[in-house]
Formats: structure tokens, sequence, C-alpha cells
């Protein structure tokens, strides 16, 4: 299976942007792509749908939080994306979403077969400048975890060395509160226009203006601290609340704890990159538990109770006499929390007899005593019984 683009990435939108801005660019790539512009081209077809399940989640409130600072796991159980997008909705489903974007029915491809008149209704060649604000870029951390905190959850702190506001022009860029003004180059649209020759003639080109860098406004003074960027390198005490359930490899996101955005820019985002620490007892297995049960031969023969470990404590489990090795004993709710819900993993206890391996005279003569008994010597429906498990390891 392909991987999942990033929602942001596919709609082509910054991180920060509002619905307003969600919304126009689903509606951008909804005109690009959609099947009546494009018959019979799968390709198309496809970013259609990704196009329609990445504005499906930002365009909720709910859903883009978690996604947010879940990625793709966040959405787990989500209705209509849960095993991919084509698991929960169809085409239809996807029209329906429509109307609320272009102000029609479309209750199928029929609602957009016209593309060049006023069937989308408002739409135009112009552009409306807005205010422009820089994006400071993400912060990559990675954070340690004993299972122990990942089945409790934990908050932890950290001291983060990120770009902050320049505190003597308070993040502007402007030497003594001197301002900005309009850019000559682009007269505050923050965009010129090239012409360049092509194979069809002359060719015009918008592309952002190299003077403001789309700002639409130049410093006067630049602030001599921060060389007018706004921002200077120091570092901040963050306190993140991870919770239960985490995994290996999962990654979470703090709104705003990256490096600061040149000139009252936008904040970047504090990603942490979660590891687990190996424990000295317990393996994990997704949200299960698996522990190594070492019994002696009387052990296993006579039967009898012993402690096992938890993360929530030792625990007493029965063992009947005559339990084989590889046996899974199976301790309900005793794994780890599953992420955002009230759901457990189990504890899966699995089974060893430890066999001595050097004897002495009397314990050999003793345990020779036991050979010539039949109860120490295997059935022949055991023998079948421990085949099959044996077997089954490699089918």
């Amino acid at each position: 299976m392909a991987k999942k683009r990033d929602y942001y990435e596919v709609l082509e939108v910054a991180k920060t942007a509002t619905a307003d801005e969600i919304k126009k660019a689903y509606r951008k790539k909804a005109i690009q792509y959609h099947p009546d512009k494009n018959p019979g081209n799968k390709e198309a077809e496809e970013k259609f749908k990704e196009a329609a399940e990445a504005y499906s989640v930002l365009s909720d409130p709910d859903k883009r939080a978690k996604y947010d600072q879940f990625g793709f796991e966040g959405l787990s159980g989500t209705a209509g994306f849960e095993g991919g997008f084509g698991g929960g909705m169809s085409m239809d489903d996807i029209f329906s979403m429509f109307g609320d974007i272009f102000g029609g029915g479309g209750g199928g491809f029929g609602g957009f077969s016209s593309f060049g008149g006023g069937g989308f209704g408002g739409f135009s060649g112009r552009t409306r400048q807005r205010e422009y604000r820089s994006q400071g870029s993400d912060i990559r951390i990675q954070v340690s975890l004993t299972l122990e905190e990942i089945n409790t959850g934990v908050t932890k702190k950290f001291k983060v060395k990120k770009l902050v506001p320049c505190t003597h022009c308070k993040g502007s860029g402007a030497q003594g509160g001197s301002g900005s003004e309009t850019c000559p180059d682009c007269k505050g649209t923050g965009s010129v226009l090239r012409t360049q020759q092509s194979f069809f003639g002359m060719v015009q080109t918008q592309t952002v203006c190299p003077n403001c860098e789309g700002k639409g406004k130049v410093i006067k003074n630049r602030c001599q601290h921060c060389s007018g960027d706004g921002v200077v390198y120091g570092e901040e005490i963050v306190e993140v609340n991870i919770p239960a359930g985490v995994a290996e490899g999962m990654q979470l996101s703090v709104e705003g704890k990256g490096n600061a955005g040149k000139n009252n820019g936008y904040n970047g985002n504090l990603l942490i990159l979660i590891k687990e620490r190996p424990h000295k007892d317990l393996i994990r297995d997704e949200n299960d538990l698996v522990y190594n049960l070492l019994l002696s031969v009387p052990q296993a023969a006579l039967g009898g109770a012993v402690e096992v470990p938890t993360l929530d404590g030792a625990v007493r489990v029965k063992i009947e006499s005559g339990t084989q090795p590889g046996k899974m004993l199976r301790l309900r709710g005793k794994g780890l929390p599953m992420l955002h819900s009230n759901q457990r993993g189990d504890m899966i206890v699995n089974v060893s007899v430890y066999i001595p391996e050097k004897l002495s005279k009397d314990e050999k003569q003793t345990l020779e005593k036991f050979d010539t008994s039949n109860n120490f010597q295997p059935s022949a429906s055991v023998k079948e019984k421990i085949f099959k498990k044996f077997r089954s390891y490699f089918s």
C-alpha cells in the first residue's frame, strides 16, 4: 500500500491555514482533478479522492486537532477513514461535501459538468492579497520512555534550543519601532510579474517578490540585534503531556513550540519522536505484554502458585500440575492501554521449564528411578499434541 501523504501537503496549505484557506485550496484541487475534466484518468481520480480525504479531516476542528498532534494514528477509528479512504467513503460521499464548498447540490458527476461558466459560482481569475506572515520551521526531538511511563502517560519537560522573537525589536525586525513601508518593487502586492520567452512566444508569470519575500512591505531601519529578521537564537522550557499508549516510532506534535517565524510570523511546531526503553522482564507486542516464566521441573510437574511481574505490580498465577513448556497463559487487561481508548491489551505468560545442566550423584540416581516410571514417559496422545504445536510454528 502506498504511503499516505501529509494532508497539508495534499492541499498545499500551511499548518496554520485558516478554515477559509483550506476550503479554497480544496476547491482548487477539486476543480483540477474532477473526473468530468479528466475522463478515464485514474491518477486524477486518485488525487481527487486524496484531496477530499484531506479536506474531510482538516475542515473538521476535532479531527484536525487529533491529526496535528498524533498524525494518522490520531485518526484511527475515526468514521470514514479506518482502513483507508476507500473503506468508509464513496464517490457519492465526496460529492455530498460539494454543496458546502461550491454552493450546489452535486449528487454525482453531473453537478460539475460545466467548468467554463458559472457552474461553481463566484470564481474569477483575480486573487485577493492578504497579509503575509512567515512560518517558523518545526523542531524535532526524541524522547525515550519506559513501559511504566507508556502505561500511565507522563509529563516531560524539555529545554529546547530554538529561534525566539528578538526582545529589542519585539520580533518586528525594525530598529526602535521604525516600522515598515510598502515594497517599491511589488507595490505592496507581494508578487511581481515576469515575462519570459517560451516556445509559444512571450509568457507572463506571477512570482513571489524577491525584495520583500512576499510580505508586500519592507523594513525601514533593520534591528541591529537580529539583522531585521525579528528572531534570535535562544531556548525555552517546554512541558509536554504524553498520553498513555504511545508506541515506538510515533510522533507527537506540540503546536506553536517550534522556531519563531521571522518578523512576528507564525511559530513552527515541536515534533516529538517516541522511543521505548527495553524492559528487564517484559516484551511489548503492540498493546500486549509478553513475560517468559521459567519453571523448575518439580514446579511444572507438581503445579502451584507463582508470582508474575506486571506494570501494576506482581500478581500470583496458578500453575496446573503437568504444565508443559510452551504453554501460554493470558492475563486479561494486564497489558498496555490503547491510545485514546479505555481498552487495554493482555499479559501473555509463556511457560518455559529449566532442565539442570549438572547433576549430583544422588540426583542422577533419583532421576534414573523416575525414568522407569510410566508417568515420566510421554503417551502417544501427548506426543501428537506436542508435535501439532511444533508444526504450527512453521505453518
